[in-house]
């Protein structure tokens, strides 16, 4: 069989769509901004930072020269909550100056492989943009010039995936819950980035 005659027989198999699932794994998918991110630009130059851990077996998170998550080698941790767990984030690390080394992750996942990643904060939001989905004229005026603050960075280890969320605490000018005072602000949780390993 000819050479021209194999190509025209296996070209189908070579440019044929992954099956689900598959097409992510292994390459790191960045995720688009909402649409008001652009159009009301807020920047930053500092953030803070917190990483967390689940369905995973000791993980281990190093950010900024400090250990933001250290946990035994033999450690499992729990499954992720179900719900809008993320509502409750904090933040371990605060005012991180844009950008430190990336952030080293070494864990591993529910079936025992053991993995490694490093994964560049800096080049994920080299922008230097607040994600938020808040139009300008509902948003209080809570900065002064180029730089709105310091937003909050989550790094997620979920068994074989990492993800990357961003957050920022936006004040509104209205209530955002209709007759609760308290809850004049927005802090939306955006996924920015994941990879799975």
């Amino acid at each position: 069989m000819s050479s021209r005659i194999t190509l025209f027989l296996l070209l189908p198999l070579l440019t044929a769509p992954a099956r689900a699932g598959e097409q992510n794994e292994g390459t790191p998918q960045a995720h688009q901004p909402p649409a008001l991110t652009r159009q009301v630009s807020l920047h930053f130059k500092r953030h803070n930072f917190q990483a967390l851990c689940y369905d995973s077996i000791g993980c281990t998170v190093v950010y900024n020269g400090h250990p933001q998550v250290r946990q035994a080698e033999d450690k499992p941790s729990p499954p992720k909550p179900a719900g809008d767990n993320d509502k409750a984030w904090g933040s371990t690390e605060l005012g991180i100056r844009n950008f430190p080394q990336p952030a080293e992750v070494r864990w591993k996942s529910k079936d025992g492989t053991t993995h490694e990643a490093s994964v560049d904060i800096g080049r994920i939001f080299k922008e230097e943009l607040i994600w938020h989905a808040v139009p300008e004229d509902e948003m209080t005026d809570f900065h002064a010039g180029p730089v709105a603050g310091a937003p909050d960075v989550y790094l997620e280890v979920d068994d074989r995936t990492i993800r990357v969320y961003m957050a920022m605490f936006i004040p509104t000018r209205n209530e955002q819950i209709p007759g609760n005072k308290d809850s004049n602000f927005r802090k939306d949780v955006f996924l920015v980035w994941h990879r799975t390993y």
